[in-house]
């Protein structure tokens, strides 16, 4: 695989990483393609294939892994497997586009990994552990155990930020969203 440039954005649930990644998205001078990541898991809410996910079942997941058709791949929570087909960034890559995530730290990090001089990967920290489970419950997308359950796993992927090219801490949306155009403008550039 060889082609444009590789952002990812990752962070605990409510972060506002996917905030984040829609403002950049916007921005036609950056040129973005946003990677549609591959999941196992059941969709919420209003959630459209091919649109915000590629839905699939379980052994559809573990077929593809099994034919090494992912960029990277993780099983983030019990039988919920979440991944970046290879297709999808070639797919991206084939209009010219510099490729976003939003995706968990394990994946963005071995995303790095594999294209470290292509790749800008971006950790962006929550104000408090507190104001996470705030935001999380603000949603009403999911059970009190579900959000137990990422705010537990919060604190591990915290742990993580400083194997990022850069951190942004989001206490103020306005400054976390210039402050991430100017770290992307100045990588593609």
């Amino acid at each position: 695989m060889k082609g444009g440039k590789l952002i990812i954005f990752s962070a605990p649930s409510g972060s506002g990483k996917t905030t984040i990644v829609r403002h950049l998205l916007q921005q036609e001078e950056l040129n973005l393609a946003f990677s549609i990541s591959a999941t196992s898991r059941p969709r919420r809410g209003k959630e459209k294939n091919k649109e915000h996910y590629y839905f699939m079942s379980l052994s559809e997941f573990k077929n593809h892994i099994k034919n090494d058709d992912f960029l990277e791949w993780e099983e983030v929570y019990r039988d919920n497997f979440y991944g970046t087909l290879k297709s999808e960034v070639e797919r991206l890559w084939a209009e010219g586009k510099n490729v976003i995530f939003d995706i968990d730290v394990v994946g963005g990090l071995r995303i790095k990994k594999k294209f470290p001089e292509q790749t800008l990967a971006v950790f962006v920290k929550p104000p408090s552990v507190d104001e996470l489970k705030i935001r999380l419950k603000k949603r009403s997308t999911e059970s009190e155990d579900k959000i137990n359950m990422r705010i537990a796993k919060a604190s591990v992927e915290l742990a993580t930020a400083p194997q990022f090219d850069s951190i942004i801490k989001n206490y103020d949306l306005d400054t976390a969203l210039k402050e991430a155009h100017d770290l992307v403008a100045e990588f593609i550039k």
